[in-house]
Formats: C-alpha cells, sequence, structure tokens
C-alpha cells in the first residue's frame, strides 16, 4: 500500500508536525514489523508488580544468543584469528568450544536445533513452526516474562519467524518470543512518511524529560493506575526503538552481510531500550559462500565488527556491563574444498562441515578456557534455559556446566 501525506483524503495529517507524524504512525509500523504479535500485545502486556527475580547464584540478567545461520567454518573465524578480532577477544574473556558438533546440515533444522535443544529432522526448504519448545518459550513460561523481555531478531526469510515458537500444547505462541525482521523493521506507510519528512533527531535529556513529564501528567488527568502507568511506558520504549533505529540508520546499511548487519544492529537497540531478558539472534548471509569464497569471509568479517558493536554498546551501559552474557554458535560449517565455483558447499560430511566453533561470554563464566572436547549445538538451549533458572524439559542436549566460573 502506497502512503501519501499530501494526499487530499488524508487532510488531517498535514496539520500534524514531522514528529508527531512519526509518531502517530508508530503502532502501525510496529504492528507490520512483528511477526507473530500485534502491536496491542506488546503495548497491553507489562506486568503488575516487579520482574520475578532470576537466580540468586547467577549475575547474568540478560542473554544475548547469536546464531551464525548460513554455514560458517572454523577456519575462517578461529582458525584465522585476523578475521575475528572481537571473537578472539570474548573468547579470550570467556569459554571457546572448539568441537561443537551439528545437529542438522540443512539451514533451517540446523538452526531450529539450537533453539530446541533437540536434532531437528527438517529439511532445507521446509517452512512450518515444528512441534517442540524453544528457548524462548522456557524461559517466558518459567519466568513469567511479557513480550517485551524476549525477542528474536533475524536476517530476513520466512523460514526463520518459525524459530520464535512451537506448537507444543504446553506452550506455542503465548509463550514466544517477539520477532523482528531485518527487512521489515518499518511497514511501508511509515517508510513512506520517513521519505516524504525524513527521520527526526533523538530527544536531548531535557526534551524527554518534558515529554516524561507530559505524558505523567496525561496519566493523572486519565485517572492514572498502574495498568496505564506501565501501558504508557510501553508504548514510550516502542516509540524510542523505532526513532532510535531511524538515527541510526540501520534501514540505510547496504553491501554484503547488509541483512545479518541490520539483525545485530537490532538486538544492539533493543537491548539498550527494552533491556530484555533474551534475544536471540539468526544471521544467514554466510550463505553467499555456495558462489564465492571472497564474500563469505567479508561476511564473516562484517559480524565480527558488528557482534564487536553490540558486545561494547553492552560494556559502555552501567546496567548491561555486568549483567549481560553473550553467546555465538554456528548452525553448521562447510565444505572442505573449493566447489568448481571457487565457493564452499556443505554436504561433505567431513569435519569442516560437522564441528563448529563457538563462545560463551558472561559475568557467570570462566575466563581465557578451551574446551577442545566434543560438545553439541544443542546443549545451548539447556545451558541458556539454566544460566536463568529455567529448565529445558523437552531438550535433548546437556546443561554445559563447565563454563561456570
Amino acid at each position: 500500500m502506497n502512503f501519501d501525506p499530501s494526499d487530499p483524503v488524508n487532510p488531517s495529517l498535514r496539520s500534524l508536525s514531522r514528529r508527531g507524524l512519526l509518531r502517530a504512525s508508530v503502532a502501525g509500523s510496529v504492528a507490520g514489523c512483528m511477526a507473530g504479535l500485534g502491536a496491542s500485545d506488546l503495548f497491553a502486556s507489562p506486568r503488575l508488580g516487579p520482574r520475578l527475580p532470576l537466580r540468586a547464584d547467577r549475575k547474568t540478567k540478560h542473554v544475548v544468543l547469536v546464531m551464525m545461520s548460513g554455514g560458517v567454518r572454523s577456519r575462517e573465524t578461529f582458525g584465522s584469528p585476523q578475521q575475528v578480532p572481537n571473537l578472539v577477544r570474548l573468547a579470550k574473556e570467556g569459554v571457546l568450544y572448539t568441537r561443537l558438533r551439528t545437529a542438522n546440515l540443512g539451514h533451517f533444522g540446523a538452526s531450529m536445533s539450537i533453539v530446541t535443544g533437540i536434532s531437528e529432522a527438517r529439511g532445507i526448504r521446509d517452512n512450518a513452526r515444528g512441534p517442540d519448545p524453544t528457548l524462548f518459550e522456557y524461559v517466558r513460561k518459567d519466568l513469567d516474562l511479557s513480550p517485551q523481555d524476549v525477542w528474536i531478531a533475524t536476517a530476513g526469510g520466512a523460514q526463520q519467524v518459525n524459530y520464535a515458537y512451537g506448537l507444543h500444547a504446553d506452550y506455542g505462541p503465548r509463550y514466544g518470543a517477539t520477532t523482528l525482521d531485518s527487512d521489515g523493521v518499518f511497514n511501508e506507510e511509515f517508510k513512506a512518511l520517513v521519505r516524504q519528512f525524513g527521520a527526526p533527531r533523538p530527544f536531548d535529556d531535557k526534551s524527554s524529560k518534558k515529554v516524561d513529564a507530559m505524558r505523567a501528567a496525561l496519566r493523572k488527568a486519565q485517572g492514572g493506575g498502574k495498568v496505564a502507568a506501565r501501558e504508557a511506558e510501553a508504548k514510550a520504549r516502542v516509540e524510542r526503538y523505532i526513532l532510535d533505529e531511524l538515527g541510526g540508520g540501520t534501514s540505510e546499511l547496504r553491501g554484503a552481510g547488509s541483512s545479518d548487519a541490520k539483525a545485530l544492529r537490532m538486538a544492539r537497540n533493543l537491548l539498550s531500550v527494552f533491556r530484555p531478558r533474551l534475544i536471540g539472534v539468526v544471521l544467514q548471509d554466510a550463505d553467499v559462500a555456495h558462489g564465492s569464497f571472497n564474500s563469505y569471509s567479508e561476511v564473516i568479517r562484517r559480524n565480527d565488527a558488528a557482534i564487536g558493536e553490540l558486545v561494547e554498546a553492552i560494556r559502555g551501559d552501567d546496567e548491561l556491563r555486568d549483567s549481560t552474557s553473550v553467546f555465538v554458535v554456528p548452525e553448521f560449517g562447510r565444505d572442505s574444498d573449493l566447489n568448481t565455483r571457487r565457493g564452499l558447499d556443505h554436504g561433505d560430511g567431513s569435519d569442516d562441515l560437522r564441528f563448529v566453533s563457538g563462545v560463551a561470554w558472561g559475568p557467570d563464566f570462566r575466563r581465557n578456557v578451551v574446551i577442545k572436547d566434543d560438545r553439541r549445538t544443542i546443549d545451548f538451549t539447556p545451558t541458556i534455559a539454566d544460566l536463568f533458572g529455567s529448565k529445558a524439559r523437552l531438550a535433548k542436549g546437556k546443561v554445559l556446566r563447565e563454563i561456570y566460573a
């Protein structure tokens, strides 16, 4: 649907300021960019009272899980440390696994296996939710978390929204992750407004305080109450997220690996605005390797830089710095040898394909430890659930207890 603010059928819009127009579109844009969860659900979801406590023996309150989907060999990551200086730094400050056995050799099933903790027998072209609960569902249900607390940012593609939740009767959509697609940050109406009026400048502290005071006065005039206050706060957070996305230029990222870069940038902004408990990030651009080894290597370098930006944002935030853990794990590797197109496929059954390297970094973990024994990518879901005090009851993986300090 094309939308023109100057269209005579929309005369009331012409009287709004640029910022007012953008704000008036927030609800619609959020509804358009969230798969499986409407804006009204997000706005109306805050709980009454404070967040439930997490495990008292854990410092971690927030987790980012980066799934390097698309197929990434260890040879181009920790086997080529000059390409991934940020991942190397994380490994030196955390735990590095050098032999993570993958669960599936097709993109859809391999990434789904990471979030369910089960080796999913799914083909590369399958596109349907599975019967098994995901990490996001376990954590949301056990900790009674709202949709604002659990997110998944994807690099694009209809398949990836299926990782937000499964169809198990005891879990399902009511416990799923709020999903953002990097190519659908804004719906078409919102994009048209941005093109027409330009992106607003972010509020400074003085302006933000004035707006907060106005919101408080409006709530008081309308009767106030805890529910009204929390719904207003939720809307304000979504508004700030939209404006931060515009100001940060996420939608303008281009070139090799741009979808991955957008997903990681969204995760960074989500973390700074919503302070969620759990964010999953699903990448995909490394699959360009089928046709070009050089482009594949460039995607790896760009993703490492984006992961570095995400971690630096965590380090620079007083609340997140000592309470956030980051996990990075590829879905599988790639073939040992180049194909006839000077690229890398994923079908030879070699160790380069079946074993990958992953990292666990955070305030509860050991430092500068390398685990060379075999572990599995399906071990990450039970491990992250355990970190939160949740339990991945149906997962087949095991908790990686050796990460703990």
